[in-house]
């Protein structure tokens, strides 16, 4: 597998891998790791600079380990050390944008496995009798937000515990800073580190031969004088390849610079040939009588662009942000400028609207409007403006100041989907996070594993007590992918039990369709049932009701002429202070430690001191003429219409529920393990049946903290 292994295959006339075009060393490599041949380690990092080439020969080899991609393979003129057997396709969790919990789940969605918990994934692989292959591609592109470094998490808390899994046959393309780590966890023999950058895995043959099919005119390339003709077709490609030092990418920006713009290019001048990613900007830019730090410039806001890419839309105002000036004719009349190192994407649904299915109510544009996006065509682009900045911290403030700016009136539902579900990782890295999170309105509308990823990028200490109420709410909408207006209502419900009713009080102004009104909360431990009902009041009790600050208001008893008070009866534990012991049957004294009734006012915050035993329960004539009725299940529960038998509001639980109630007047009351809650469902009904998002069975992963955990059954 060596460099002269890989110049004796050439001799013996095989025929180079059709998309990859050579790396035979590397090739031969892992083709006796698929097939665990002896002496194969059972863990390959694969690592290299930014464009040596790593995903193409990931690719290049997936092609031959898929069986019927390698239908369409000229296997038999490839060099057999280099063909892996035919066997199952092993699984390819790709991280790109992914946090590493998501791809953790994506592993136990692949492998059917029955884990609850992510340390489960990890006890279930490795006991399963036969091996299992996994190829984890792109480590570097892991993440939502990139400033949150997610490719060191997904190596500490997925890779390192896989390639300590015996039962795992693991292939992992990782930055060369990661790949040490990976790597020193497991003995000499079980791991083996391919850098194509390391002279052992070089292939400068192969470097030439790219170069010369992407300057052939049968694959597309101008006719040209250096094009057309072989011999000087070829001596050009030798020069490129020998310019860019092994670097794909610096190849590939040579190429398309001359190919797009051919005019003063002299393929003799060697000088006109880059030797990095550096010049091969500069060098574009000066051929084409341009300052090569406008291109950069240009360039800097898809350097910084997050997920997918960024709005074409918004290109000019974060360009002009980053410059300082004015640069919008630089970009009107610089697109062959900027063609070699951009590329136009389709934007995704989450790019392209709210992730709700939601996205018109939202303001936002739909799936299928055909926005464009734009993004630089390789990372390490991206990696070189960013270092040839003075000050990346002030280029990501100017950015994010733009980037609000150009949201209408503040109003997020009216928001770019870019604006909205990626600000704040522009604001992380500009050291500006903590001040953007007071907004209860982005917090609903953004999307939540982004906004999640960023805020948890955050020390603790630094967040305001609204951020830490969304931090505690976040598992829960991510598990269950809520929609905006679903995340709007259990946000709600947070910041009343967190203490902050004025943020649940801006949400009911924000437009969102929300079920209820949270009207209060106790962090009550060890609620065994509720009870809703009403107390019956007389004389000085009704005036002291009346005039009691923030108690609830006594109404008429239905057929009589003594008003009541709305309740909550709460079974709690014996000994809870504002308690009274339940009565037996027959009146008797209950037992030591038995249950106790602690009573609450229903329509506001407040306990009551008063007699169990006098809270009457509603007649079942009310019941029925009630015009909700409501179901359960062990960690949701469903509010639906009498009349018509729809849905209008589903709750959601991030801790299991011991009892719900539902009053005639349509207030929930819902015991958790962590409190009491009272919610006056306030929804109208819909002209069709809303579902309650998936959920995965049994308890929510406490600390699988980055992604959907529970989205997966």
């Amino acid at each position: 597998m060596s460099a002269s292994e890989e110049r004796h295959a050439a001799a013996a006339g095989y025929a180079p891998h059709p998309y990859i075009g050579g790396r035979t060393a590397a090739l031969r490599a892992l083709a006796a790791w698929r097939m665990r041949w002896p002496g194969a380690p059972r863990v390959i990092v694969l690592t290299g600079n930014p464009g040596s080439g790593r995903s193409r020969l990931v690719t290049g080899f997936l092609m031959m380990c898929d069986p019927d991609y390698r239908k369409r393979l000229p296997l038999d003129d490839l060099d057999p050390a280099t063909v892996p057997p035919e066997l199952v396709a092993p699984a390819v969790p790709s991280p790109r944008g992914l946090t590493a919990a998501q791809v953790l789940w994506l592993l136990a969605d692949h492998f059917d496995l029955s884990a609850d918990r992510s340390e489960d994934i990890f006890t279930e692989l490795a006991a399963r009798e036969e091996p299992v292959t996994i190829v984890v591609p792109d480590v570097d592109q892991a993440g939502p937000v990139r400033a949150a470094h997610e490719p060191a998490r997904l190596v500490r808390d997925v890779l390192k515990p896989l390639a300590a899994t015996e039962t795992v046959q693991l292939l992992a393309d990782v930055p060369r800073e990661l790949a040490a780590e990976l790597a020193e966890a497991l003995p000499s023999g079980q791991v083996r580190i391919i850098d194509l950058d390391a002279p052992e895995w070089a292939d400068p043959k192969g470097l030439v031969r790219h170069a010369d099919t992407a300057l052939n005119p049968e694959f597309g390339a101008p006719q040209l004088p250096y094009t057309t003709d072989p011999s000087g077709r070829r001596a050009l490609a030798e020069a490129m390849a020998q310019r860019a030092d092994g670097s794909r990418l610096t190849l590939q920006l040579a190429v398309q610079s001359v190919l797009m713009q051919p005019d003063g290019f002299d393929p003799a001048d060697t000088s006109l040939l880059p030797g990095s990613v550096g010049e091969a900007l500069d060098l574009h830019a000066r051929r084409l009588g341009a300052d090569p730090q406008t291109l950069r410039l240009m360039l800097a806001p898809l350097a910084f662009a997050e997920g997918e890419g960024l709005p074409v839309q918004l290109w000019g105002a974060l360009a002009n942000a980053v410059a300082g000036r004015d640069l919008s004719q630089d970009i009107a009349d610089g697109m062959l400028l900027a063609a070699p190192f951009i590329e136009p994407v389709g934007a995704s649904p989450d790019e392209d609207g709210d992730d709700s299915g939601d996205a018109d109510e939202d303001g936002a544009d739909g799936p299928g409007d055909g926005r464009t996006l734009l993004r630089l065509m390789h990372p390490g682009i991206a990696e070189e403006i960013r270092s040839g900045l003075p000050d990346v911290r002030d280029a990501q403030t100017r950015l994010a100041m733009a980037l609000l700016e150009a949201v209408p009136q503040q109003d997020w539902s009216q928001a770019d989907p870019y604006i909205r579900d990626h600000l704040a990782a522009h604001t992380l890295e500009a050291g500006l996070l903590p001040q953007l999170l007071t907004d209860p309105g982005l917090f609903a509308h953004a999307d939540p594993v982004t906004l999640r990823t960023a805020i948890e990028a955050v020390p603790l200490e630094q967040l305001g007590a609204p951020a830490r109420t969304y931090l505690r709410t976040a598992p829960l909408l991510t598990r269950s992918q809520a929609p905006a207006d679903l995340r709007a209502a259990l946000l709600e419900t947070a910041f009343v039990e967190d203490g902050l009713a004025p943020y649940a009080e801006a949400l009911h102004t924000l437009g969102f369709a929300l079920p209820w009104r949270t009207l209060w909360s106790v962090p009550l431990t060890g609620v065994r049932a509720v009870t809703t009902g009403s107390l019956p009041l007389e004389g000085a009790d009704v005036a002291a009701a009346d005039a009691a600050e923030g108690g609830g208001s006594p109404a008429p008893a239905p057929g009589g002429t003594a008003a009541t008070r709305p309740v909550a009866a709460l079974v709690v534990p014996a000994g809870t202070p504002g308690s009274r012991p339940v009565p037996g049957p027959d009146g008797e004294a209950p037992e030591d430690g038995g249950p106790a009734l602690l009573l609450h006012d229903l329509l506001a915050p407040g306990y009551l001191d008063a007699d169990p035993s006098q809270v009457l329960r509603p007649s079942e004539e009310a019941q029925a003429a009630a015009p909700f009725g409501l179901s359960r299940g062990a960690d949701y529960l469903r509010v639906w219409a009498r009349t018509s038998q729809k849905m209008v509001a589903a709750l959601l639980s991030d801790s299991p529920i011991t009892d719900a109630d539902l009053s005639p007047d349509g207030v929930l009351v819902v015991a958790t393990e962590r409190g009491v809650t009272a919610r006056q469902i306030i929804a109208a009904v819909p002209a069709t049946t809303p579902t309650v998002p998936a959920q995965r069975a049994g308890t929510a992963d406490a600390d699988a903290s980055h992604g959907l955990e529970g989205d997966h059954s």
